[in-house]
């Protein structure tokens, strides 16, 4: 599963309390829960062109990743950033610095750092794989980074996942930049803007461009179908995660 920590449109108020910590590691070992992802806040923005900004987000960060490793997560999950006000090559260039600070004040930490593509709308930073390679070689290809895939980014970004050429072409993509042993979650969202659009909007698996027949071919590839898979689907109850599910578990062959 899939949370936030903390809300995630607001900056860091306070932190966990260490009973809420307890029983939620409980709450995960009881229901067998595995492995557990939290997102970080979309208030943070780790290529900001801002010093302050870019020092409030090293901050939060470091405390969002112990407390994570507190929880026991499996991973944190982040967007790159916007390098809004600079270029894209200095804001790769802060993502990286930024996370060889985090890393640095967070020795000891298991929880894992996954980089998310992005849909690369505006001036965000992670549509195209060889800005994660980036900061991977810059931090000499460290364990404690790796990758999250987003289908209805991926679709934006211009990946024609929809069909069996398309989805190996991304692959082959993500392979050559940064490997496929580096992809440890999926975020399964179908989207319905255009292939390519650069604009980022969830919708309910199956309704949307990239189609039921695109999810099949993704969630039984052979190189995918041992990865979890989460979805981040837009819903008004229970019932649409509900709809969701059944939609992909009957698409699975395994």
């Amino acid at each position: 599963m899939q949370i936030f920590s903390r809300s995630p449109r607001q900056w860091r108020k306070s932190e966990i309390a260490e009973n809420d910590i307890r029983r939620f590691r409980k709450k995960v070992k009881d229901f067998r829960i595995s492995p557990v992802a939290i997102h970080i806040p979309y208030t943070l923005n780790l290529a900001s062109a801002k010093r302050k900004f870019h020092k409030i987000t090293i901050r939060d960060f470091i405390a969002d990743l112990i407390e994570a490793d507190k929880l026991g997560a499996d991973y944190l999950i982040t967007h790159m950033g916007s390098y809004k006000g600079s270029t894209e090559s200095g804001g790769v260039s802060r993502v990286a610095n930024a996370l060889k600070k985090i890393f640095k004040e967070t020795a000891g930490v298991k929880t894992v750092v996954l980089l998310e593509n992005t849909s690369g709308s505006g001036s965000w930073l992670g549509y195209d794989f060889s800005h994660q390679h980036f900061v991977f070689e810059e931090l000499g290809w460290t364990n404690r980074l790796g990758l999250c895939l987003d289908t209805a980014h991926a679709w934006a970004a211009g990946y024609k996942i929809d069909d069996a050429i398309g989805l190996n072409g991304l692959l082959r993509d993500i392979e050559a930049k940064v490997s496929l042993q580096r992809l440890k979650v999926i975020h399964l969202n179908d989207t319905e803007v255009e292939l390519g659009s650069r604009l980022d909007r969830h919708f309910a698996i199956g309704e949307g461009k990239i189609g039921e027949k695109g999810f099949g071919f993704i969630i039984n590839h052979p190189k995918l179908k041992n990865i979890p898979f989460i979805l981040e689907t837009p819903k008004k109850d229970d019932l649409d995660d509900r709809r969701n599910l059944k939609v992909i578990r009957d698409l699975y062959k395994g």
